[in-house]
């Protein structure tokens, strides 16, 4: 049991934050051909979003049943997509109307970043907030698994489960919207061929804006869920912004399966290389000779370096299959 609550459990939990912010990179690489290095902080954006409704809620005294920050989050989804929209009406679309590389475009999101990043702390500061800090539970699940034989219970949040519920619908209707709806299969065609696409007659342009009303929706899911399963704060995805682009890169860019393929498989191998092994091995202790003693902490890498395993698995891919997984654009 304590081997599904440190790695099942965490490893589904971080593999869905890590997918739906996959999927809006490599769409947005798909469609536009660049990496857009500002993803992690659009979901700490949508992450605030939500914060302030859950607290506009809050304030007039309205209960649900589930957390608010799940309640608000199709309002908060829909404001961050205007604000991707914002963003690239007035900063990455006039660099591609002057035939900006993507280099360039690169660099521009580096920019949007720290820009960003300097308004959250402008109007939020630098400390860290919980949806939970005013009034609302927190619920934890626990369930007694003595009729398996376990001497621990399963252990699980209520935004947890929520979170693998959310992202199961967000992941069922983009693949409905991607392989069914008319826009999504000119998505596709012009993530397969942009020149191609135009001269078919497909609406660039329109292709354009929903690709960003469908990744800042997506960031602002991921977003909200990392900040209800942990607390919120002005660089709450700056620091897993690299997985996420490694998730996509893994997966294969420009490639919606994979960059969801690319989540979990780096969100469990992540959970796999910080778990303490020990505690699975221990009950063989005695089968060992004496001169074999597992040590107290068995971990392949350290908590606080548990990022490399992510990296690690992004340059094996590089080298063994450079388009990743599902073969993407070439990295």
């Amino acid at each position: 049991m304590f081997f599904i609550n440190k790695v099942v459990i965490s490893g589904t939990v971080l593999g869905s934050i890590y997918a739906l912010g996959a999927i809006g990179v490599t769409l947005i690489f798909g469609i536009l051909r660049f990496a857009h290095f500002a993803h992690g902080d659009m979901m700490t954006m949508g992450g605030f979003v939500a914060f302030l409704l859950a607290l506009l809620c809050y304030h007039y005294g309205i209960v649900l049943p589930i957390p608010m920050g799940f309640v608000v989050l199709p309002i908060a989804m829909v404001i961050t997509a205007a604000a991707a929209l914002g963003i690239d009406k007035t900063i990455y679309a006039p660099l591609r109307r002057r035939g900006a590389k993507p280099v360039t475009l690169l660099i521009a999101s580096i920019g949007a970043t720290l820009m960003i990043q300097g308004l959250i702390r402008l109007f939020f500061g630098t400390g860290t907030y919980s949806f939970f800090d005013y009034g609302e539970p927190k619920t934890i699940f626990k369930l007694d698994m003595a009729w398996a034989g376990g001497t621990r219970p399963i252990t699980f949040t209520e935004p947890q489960l929520l979170m693998v519920v959310v992202t199961v619908i967000l992941i069922g209707a983009l693949n409905l919207f991607l392989t069914r709806a008319r826009l999504g299969k000119a998505m596709r065609a012009m993530a397969d061929n942009a020149d191609l696409a135009q001269v078919s007659g497909i609406n660039t342009a329109l292709v354009v804006r929903v690709t960003w009303v469908i990744a800042g929706a997506l960031a602002c899911a991921a977003g909200t869920m990392l900040a209800l399963d942990v607390s919120l704060k002005p660089d709450l995805a700056f620091n897993i912004v690299l997985p996420i682009f490694a998730a996509a890169i893994v997966g294969g860019l420009g490639q919606a399966w994979g960059a969801i393929a690319g989540g979990f498989l780096l969100g469990f191998a992540e959970t796999l290389g910080v778990f303490n092994w020990s505690t699975l091995l221990r009950p063989l202790q005695g089968a060992l000779p004496q001169w074999l003693v597992l040590p107290d902490n068995l971990a392949l890498v350290p908590t606080e370096y548990k990022i490399t395993v992510s990296f690690v698995i992004l340059v094996v891919t590089l080298l063994w299959r450079p388009t990743g997984i599902f073969k993407g654009a070439s990295t």
